[in-house]
């Protein structure tokens, strides 16, 4: 959950910021923190105090409520992500190497298992459940993706995170295979 948090608020500021056109450190130096504070919370590598957040907020000149509306502190619990979606953001200084962010989220201790699925043209299975969370990534077609009576249109880049506890089943839906890489996140207690 907090992960998820970190990441929304530091995603919300960024926007705001773009949005208003200013610079890290025009934002910094308006809300009396520095412009490194700023970048480190719009990347979710820091949470920032109630009044530095506040401060930020204040500066962006947007009301606190009209900040926060919509955020939830309970993650969904399906979640399709697509491929023009993914958050650019650094690591540390390096020339050449480039992250983005395709989703975060906070487990219980979990054996994680990493598989590749390759559904042909003419692939049917029924809906089926899974004793774990799973992410889907789609690396190479499209997929239909059916969960809990909920469809979900996949492309080469996009992904799908979900409880596999809910009915799930994908569809080839292209001429020719699809490829996905799935990982399974298994509760240790199980």
């Amino acid at each position: 959950m907090e992960g998820f948090f970190i990441l929304e608020v530091g995603r919300r500021i960024k926007q705001k910021r773009l949005d208003k056109r200013m610079t890290l450190q025009e934002l910094g130096d308006k809300s009396g923190v520095s412009k490194g504070l700023v970048s480190q919370i719009e990347n979710g590598r820091t949470i920032p105090s109630f009044p530095v957040m506040l401060a930020i907020i204040q500066s962006l000149e947007i009301e606190v409520s009209e900040f926060f509306q919509g955020l939830s502190l309970l993650e969904p619990t399906i979640l399709v992500n697509r491929k023009a979606d993914y958050i650019p953001f650094e690591k540390e200084d390096a020339k050449g190497f480039s992250y983005k962010r395709m989703m975060m989220r906070n487990l219980p201790a979990s054996t994680i298992d990493f598989a590749l699925l390759e559904l042909s043209g003419d692939s049917y299975r029924e809906e089926v459940t899974t004793d774990a969370y799973e992410f889907i990534f789609v690396m190479k077609g499209s997929t239909e993706y059916h969960v809990n009576s909920q469809t979900f249109i996949l492309e080469e880049g996009d992904s799908i995170f979900f409880d596999g506890r809910l009915p799930h089943v994908p569809k080839n839906v292209a001429s020719g295979d699809c490829t996905l890489l799935v990982l399974y996140f298994f509760d240790q207690k199980s």
